[in-house]
């Protein structure tokens, strides 16, 4: 009689963990590293300049080559001076994302607040080119903090609905969002100079706060076969708001483009499928409203 009794339990039983081990497997291979198949994806540069240096021996046509061959569909593209930004954009629109960089003339990284005619350029360069943000420029010391110029610059962003990015540490970061809570903000380099702790405590004390990782990609990599264990943390619980850069701010960057994309798809190898699509592209689909696909490689 037991065996009776149990045989119609042990059926239940079998069919039961039958039933589930389809989903677990899935369960599994969502949670499994994309490995090699991050050749696949298409990557978005969220951080590339096209500067004056970079016009002769990198005409825009080699730039989209350079971009083809290292499956980079989309960049967002800023420049100094800001002709190199449109030049590129002229060239491919369907592959380029512009910028507006303030930097130009005598204007540059350490001074630009300084020039009174600023709010007047940005204005002026904003009316006749489609940007869709202001910056990559720098905040590097309190005495570059404007209110009055920042205020203008952030009312500017929100009537266009632009991003603001911007390399900084942690502390211009919590200024500008104290000027106005509701500014649109790409934090360049994650900070670049911060550690991955102050990293992680801004990215959770604003919700909305995005960041690029260029500069980031050997950090993040770590030693060994595994990610850094802090930035694996960062980018597992801010997936939603990290995009990968290259940072061409030099012309050696140029001529590194394809190590540097290399770089950058090594650790998103590391990731999950989901979580390195969303880094890899579909982050910046969303907050740029775009598509962006392997279809975009070898078109303009």
């Amino acid at each position: 009689m037991l065996k009776s009794y149990l045989t119609p339990l042990l059926k239940v039983a079998l069919a039961s963990w039958a039933m589930l081990l389809p989903s677990v497997a899935i369960a599994d291979s969502h949670d499994h590293p994309i490995g090699d198949a991050v050749s696949e994806l298409p990557i978005f540069d969220a951080h590339i300049h096209y500067k004056e240096p970079a016009w002769e021996p990198y005409p825009v046509e080699s730039v989209i080559r350079l971009m083809d061959n290292t499956g980079v569909a989309m960049g967002l593209v800023s420049s100094t001076p800001d002709e190199g930004t449109i030049m590129l954009w002229e060239h491919a629109p369907n592959r380029v994302v512009p910028e507006l960089r303030p930097y130009h003339g005598n204007a540059g990284s350490s001074n630009w607040t300084e020039f009174p005619e600023m709010q007047q350029y940005l204005e002026g360069r904003l009316h006749a080119h489609p940007h869709e943000g202001i910056g990559e420029f720098h905040i590097r010391n309190r005495k570059m903090w404007d209110e009055d110029l920042f205020r203008s610059i952030i009312e500017m962003a929100k009537n266009l609905d632009l991003f603001l990015h911007v390399h900084s540490d942690a502390e211009p970061i919590r200024w500008l969002y104290d000027l106005d809570p509701d500014v649109k903000i790409i934090w360049a380099h994650a900070g670049l100079g911060e550690p991955a702790s102050e990293v992680y405590r801004l990215m959770s004390q604003y919700p909305e706060l995005v960041a690029d990782t260029s500069l980031r990609e050997h950090a993040i990599l770590g030693y060994g076969d595994n990610l850094d264990p802090e930035w694996k943390k960062i980018v597992f619980d801010f997936q939603d708001r990290l995009m990968v850069g290259s940072d061409t701010w030099v012309n050696g960057q140029w001529d590194n483009y394809e190590g540097i994309i290399a770089s950058n798809r090594q650790w998103l190898s590391k990731l999950p499928r989901s979580v390195a699509e969303k880094i890899a592209y579909k982050n910046a689909e969303r907050l740029f409203g775009r598509d962006i696909s392997m279809e975009l490689i070898g078109t303009k």
